[in-house]
């Protein structure tokens, strides 16, 4: 398969293009700052430069022509404003949902935030964050042309994976390292049986394989 992911230098997502390419599929990253190249080729990865604040969704379909799947895990970051969390982390998405439906890429694959929520109330910019990525998560599921699917992780940390989750519907808040978002990531790509699906995840005791073969109802 070859695999598109926006946000490609983010922690998620160089963890993820390392499991993908290990796993024998075309992996590019689109980036928005050349300098992180070497990042991503290091990690197995082609490198689009792309800055999805600015890009058409013309150029965005661009790279993401010949794609059997798109992974939208970009995100405005730490320090950023309520202004780029909005033109980040939901008009990014929209833009590379739109983008993925005008290259034919069905497969469509979302990194949200649990208790993300458009009608979120508060003025901090936590509270943008989430209102931005309940909107996008909203418009994403509104598209009957994209196979979509919508993580939902808790608190990221940097632990070590364990290969161990809890991926549900609703599993309530937790911890999960970042290793393991990717892992389900991986498997999530992989596993069109999960379109249409919001899952939340946190650590546990299930493998991620089954985790994900146990929501796909396979």
């Amino acid at each position: 398969m070859r695999i598109v992911i926006a946000g490609g230098h983010g922690r998620i997502a160089l963890r993820l293009e390392r499991l993908l390419s290990a796993g024998g599929h075309e992996v590019a990253g689109i980036i928005r700052k050349p300098e992180q190249a070497d990042d991503l080729r290091a990690a197995g990865a082609e490198p689009v430069v792309l800055d999805l604040e600015s890009a058409s969704v013309e150029m965005v379909a661009a790279a993401l022509q010949g794609a059997d799947a798109a992974v939208f895990a970009a995100g405005a970051g730490p320090g950023s404003g309520a202004a780029r969390k909005d033109t980040v982390d939901r008009g990014a998405a929209v833009l590379f949902a739109d983008a993925a439906e005008r290259a034919g890429v069905r497969r469509y694959v979302v990194v949200s935030s649990m208790g993300a929520d458009p009608d979120r109330p508060g003025d901090d910019v936590f509270d943008a964050y989430q209102r931005a990525k309940g909107a996008a998560d909203a418009y994403v599921r509104s598209r009957e042309d994209l196979d979509w699917t919508i993580l939902r992780p808790g608190l990221l940390t940097d632990d070590a994976g364990t290969g161990l989750v809890r991926l549900e519907a609703h599993t309530g808040r937790g911890p999960v390292p970042r290793d393991d978002v990717a892992a389900v990531l991986a498997e999530l790509v992989d596993t069109p049986a999960t379109a249409g699906l919001t899952l939340e995840l946190v650590s546990g005791s299930v493998p991620v394989a089954v985790a994900v073969r146990d929501v796909a109802g396979n």
